[in-house]
């Protein structure tokens, strides 16, 4: 059987990266061969089998024809007489298309090994065009591999398979993936500035598109444009290493910003309330999953009023808190505080460290969380009176904690 690794599993180790998982083309054999040596089948589109003892995939070497829009409009042949050149030419960069043969030799007939050597993102053919998911997936390669620059050529198809409308056939559980494994990438504002630049972020997220050009007060916001905010806030919460939830929110916690009126520019008043809507109509639109929905319209609501709490009163606090979910959800209001110190840092290196506003939050939330709302219900005869006894409560844990700690709390 003639095994070639292939790939990422490739391109990785030609950069010294970690090899996660080794994927194989086969070529000459059928899935009858297959079988009778003790694979198993996986693949539901075009024939994949899992090895008997490594459970490494082996994909039987395969070409593909046009049918249709969209990604999944394809026709698959795989047969004995494809070749392995025959099988690289229908992946999407050079640099995935090199294959490796069992002595360690490289098959690369398209270049990769010299593009990755350039740092250079190219198309391997014409058949990119054939699928636009294509274009999500080189932006995020560009957030992958930062480093890399995007073959002017291959700029240009990307811009015209934006403008054909092929876009509008991906579904949004396949965006959906390509954003948020972009996301999670180490650059992840690389590969909305590739989309912009190809036209495909005014397709798929129209509503980030919108932010830049926005401007905002440079007092506080030194970048001024609101697109480039976010984008420093996206790769501010990539560097800390934090979730897909805090990383989603962050790209979408101004959208608003897009519809402020334009007499009151670069003020951005109630952005939070516009920013709100948006973020869970966006979420929806994408299928995404219910804690990035949940967890990025919390982020919209709250996120101007976190850096404001050395101007709030007791009750105010408490009242956040409790809008928060704070009393059963602690640790994501935690979460929601590293999302804050984000967008506090997405303004450039001279900002202070820390976030300011985060010791005085945890001391709230430690109050907060110190009333025995069990005891309290239990202590009140009647029922009614029970939220509001138990609001009283933590607002005079609050304002005793910040009495105890007067110097602490920072603005």
């Amino acid at each position: 059987m003639r095994a070639y690794l292939v790939g990422g599993t490739v391109r990785d180790a030609l950069l010294g990266l970690p090899v996660k998982d080794r994927d194989w083309v086969v070529v000459g054999e059928t899935p009858e061969a297959m079988l009778a040596r003790g694979f198993r089948p996986v693949g539901r589109d075009f024939p994949v089998f899992l090895h008997p003892e490594t459970r490494e995939e082996y994909a039987l070497a395969r070409t593909e024809r046009k049918s249709g829009r969209g990604y999944t409009g394809f026709v698959c042949h795989a047969a004995p007489d494809v070749t392995l050149e025959e099988d690289l030419s229908r992946r999407d960069l050079t640099i995935n298309a090199i294959a490796r043969e069992a002595d360690g030799a490289l098959i690369d007939p398209y270049g990769g090994a010299r593009d990755l050597e350039a740092k250079v993102l190219r198309h391997v053919g014409p058949a990119f065009a054939e699928d636009p998911l294509r274009v999500l997936r080189t932006a995020r390669f560009a957030a992958r591999l930062p480093g890399f620059s995007l073959a002017p050529e291959t700029l240009s198809l990307m811009r015209s398979m934006s403008e054909s409308g092929e876009l509008n056939h991906l579904t949004p559980e396949r965006v959906w993936k390509e954003l948020s494994r972009g996301l999670m990438e180490e650059r992840p504002s690389r590969m909305f500035r590739v989309l912009r630049e190809c036209g495909a972020l005014a397709r798929i997220l129209p509503e980030l598109d919108r932010l830049f050009g926005v401007p905002q007060p440079p007092a506080f916001h030194p970048e001024i444009d609101t697109g480039e905010h976010t984008m420093q806030v996206i790769d501010y919460a990539a560097s800390a290493g934090h979730s897909l939830e805090i990383r989603w929110a962050c790209l979408l916690h101004d959208l608003g910003k897009a519809e402020t009126p334009a007499d009151i520019l670069p003020h951005h008043y109630g952005h939070e309330a516009r920013s709100t809507p948006l973020a869970k109509q966006i979420s929806e639109r994408l299928r995404a999953p219910a804690s990035c929905r949940d967890f990025a319209v919390l982020f919209a609501r709250e996120h101007g009023n976190l850096g404001l709490i050395g101007e709030m009163r007791p009750n105010t606090i408490a009242s956040l808190l409790e809008r928060c979910d704070c009393a059963r959800r602690p640790e994501r209001f935690l979460a929601l505080l590293e999302a804050a110190a984000c967008d506090y840092f997405g303004r450039g290196d001279h900002w202070p460290a820390p976030w300011p506003s985060a010791e005085s939050w945890r001391m709230a939330l430690e109050a907060f969380l110190g009333v025995d709302a069990g005891a309290l219900a239990r202590s009140v005869e009647d029922t009614r009176q029970i939220p509001a006894r138990l609001h009283a409560a933590r607002v005079e844990a609050v304002h005793k904690c910040f009495t105890r700690h007067e110097k602490k709390i920072i603005p």
